[in-house]
């Protein structure tokens, strides 16, 4: 099963090209001096994924590269649990190396990680000092439902795993079912901005996804907060923090507590 690859050459705004690669579905990148080497599923849509570079980048240079079939047993045998916290997000032939109680299963399938992106693994960190057991949440763009798994192995009585992408629903129901939380985490399909104030009241909203989407929900999540209520937003550039953070103050929300890993600036933040 061949796969898609391709080598971009940035013209600027390198960081905003990643977050755009990614938010297209890349699964895994490779910086090759100038260069970032990315691969996608078969059958994805490069057009599609070219239009989304260069909205950030309309001078990135963009060559489709020869991407062998993937050596699935190569790989798998490459891929290792990560320790974030007190969690572990583990593949499931790996699972039984580390307390259920603490681990997220995520069958990372075809795709080269196991969705510990430097977002992933910010918001994890915040969550763990942050939910309250009993906390009702929201996972916004749940994608594979790790951050959904986490609330629920942290002690979230119920969370809503809302996910816009139809081809997402199966892996995150199937990843709800092999972490044996579907009595807590509910995945759901449609548009957060809709469906978030009909499942107000919430004490946590978990929204990892591009700063341009979340400056759009900041209303809507302040809207759908229980007194008391927390978010953790995630899937912004360092770069983007001094703008994120009007956003969050227009909203009259404060800052909590942050987290940085490599260029992604996470944050919790709440009503005064």
């Amino acid at each position: 099963m061949s796969w898609t690859a391709l080598r971009i050459t940035p013209d600027r705004a390198r960081e905003r090209v990643i977050a755009a690669l990614f938010e297209a579905g890349s699964q895994g990148i490779q910086e090759d001096g100038a260069d970032i080497v990315t691969h996608f599923p078969p059958g994805t849509d490069t057009d599609g994924i070219a239009a989304a570079v260069r909205a950030v980048d309309p001078d990135a240079a963009i060559r489709m590269l020869n991407a062998p079939d993937v050596d699935f047993s190569g790989w798998r045998a490459s891929v290792s649990s990560h320790v974030v916290g007190n969690l572990v997000i583990s593949p499931p032939w790996l699972a039984h190396e580390t307390e259920p109680s603490r681990t997220v299963v995520i069958d990372p399938a075809m795709a080269f990680g196991t969705g510990e992106h430097p977002t992933t693994r910010g918001v994890m960190r915040l969550m763990q000092r942050t939910l309250r057991g009993g906390d009702v949440v929201a996972d916004l763009g749940a994608g594979s439902a790790a951050l959904a798994i986490a609330a629920a192995r942290l002690g979230a009585a119920r969370v809503a795993a809302v996910e816009l992408d139809g081809e997402a629903i199966g892996n995150a129901e199937e990843n709800v079912r092999a972490n044996e939380v579907a009595g807590i985490v509910s995945v759901i399909e449609g548009d957060a901005e809709v469906l978030l104030p009909l499942l107000a009241p919430v004490d946590l909203v978990l929204a990892n996804i591009i700063s341009s989407v979340l400056t759009l929900l900041l209303p809507v999540i302040r809207g759908a907060l229980a007194p008391g209520g927390r978010a953790i937003l995630s899937g912004i550039l360092a770069e983007e923090r001094d703008d994120m953070l009007g956003f969050i103050a227009t909203n009259d929300f404060v800052v909590r507590d942050e987290d940085m890993e490599d260029v992604w600036w996470s944050v919790t933040i709440s009503i005064p």
